[in-house]
């Protein structure tokens, strides 16, 4: 079973309450839980709850060390293999859709990087702004463009990438990806909030966040030596509260911009999520329907 949705919509507590129910184990489909010492920010399973229902991928990796959606595939599947072999339950759960696209569907074969050519569109996007990194996608693949953030230029440089070293568009890799076989039965479930609610939730998780001590949590995490460049430490709540630290903006605005742009992150998760039809979409108040829904799927098998 896979519990994907967006941010602050509650996978957490519906993945405890059907693990114990069940008797399944969770694994972590979170691109960010993965690393130790982002606890807070990024809403990791408490050491209670982890007591409750055993854990899986959490805390597997330092924030300087590299991990991606291929390492997440190959390390998940043999963890579900072992699971199965035992007996035992799976019930994967997490926000970040690549990384359970991966696991059940595999890796999409795109060219590997090749440094020189991403370092020439870095370039660009510092030079020159990521409008005009974005205009260049618009002017050689519209179509893909048209599915890209504007924003996101790490998915634009990542697509002109693929058209400069294979001459074809990324999602003309990725819908030639789409047939791949799913090696499990899967029950896919999601929780859907209405936005105005999801705004609320995403603030008052904030305020909660910087209640438990995240800003401590960052201060820790650049005293242990590691750089503010690093991928976890410029995602969402980590990246403001280092701006803090430094006196880029006040707490305040730190805080506003936690809420602001994880708005904007559930936003895309929504339309990520939204896109997948074979998700089937339920309240927040929905448990036991749900829990009624994994029973009759689990019969199967």
């Amino acid at each position: 079973m896979v519990i994907g949705s967006p941010t602050a919509t509650g996978k957490t507590r519906l993945a405890l309450q059907l693990a114990e129910s069940l008797g399944a184990e969770i694994v972590n489909a979170d691109s960010l839980q993965v690393y130790r010492y982002l606890d807070i920010g990024t809403a990791k399973p408490t050491r209670a709850e982890r007591e409750r229902v055993k854990h899986h991928l959490l805390d597997v990796v330092d924030p300087d060390e590299d991990y991606n959606a291929a390492l997440f595939c190959e390390q998940a599947r043999a963890l579900i293999a072992d699971l199965a072999f035992r007996g035992r339950r799976v019930l994967v759960v997490g926000g970040t859709g690549l990384y359970i696209r991966a696991l059940l569907q595999g890796i999409i074969d795109t060219p590997p990087v090749d440094e020189q050519i991403r370092g020439y569109y870095r370039q660009i996007r510092d030079r020159l702004g990521r409008e005009h990194l974005y205009g260049l996608l618009e002017k050689r693949d519209p179509r893909a463009a048209r599915r890209i953030n504007p924003n996101d230029a790490v998915r634009v440089i990542r697509a002109l990438e693929v058209l400069d070293q294979s001459g074809r568009s990324i999602l003309d890799l990725q819908e030639k990806h789409r047939f791949a076989d799913c090696p499990y039965a899967v029950l896919k479930i999601g929780l859907r909030v209405e936005r105005d609610e999801l705004k609320k939730r995403i603030h008052w998780r904030t305020e909660q966040m910087l209640e438990a001590g995240l800003l401590d949590e960052v201060r820790g995490l650049l005293d242990r030596g590691y750089s503010e460049t690093l991928k976890p430490l410029l995602s969402l709540g980590y990246k403001q509260m280092i701006s803090f630290i430094r006196k880029r903006c006040s707490l305040e605005e730190a805080k506003d911009a936690i809420s602001r742009e994880t708005w904007q992150y559930a936003k895309r998760q929504m339309t990520w999520f939204g896109a997948d039809r074979a998700i089937t979409w339920y309240g927040p108040g929905e448990t036991g329907k749900i829990e009624e829904k994994a029973r009759e799927f689990l019969a199967q098998y």
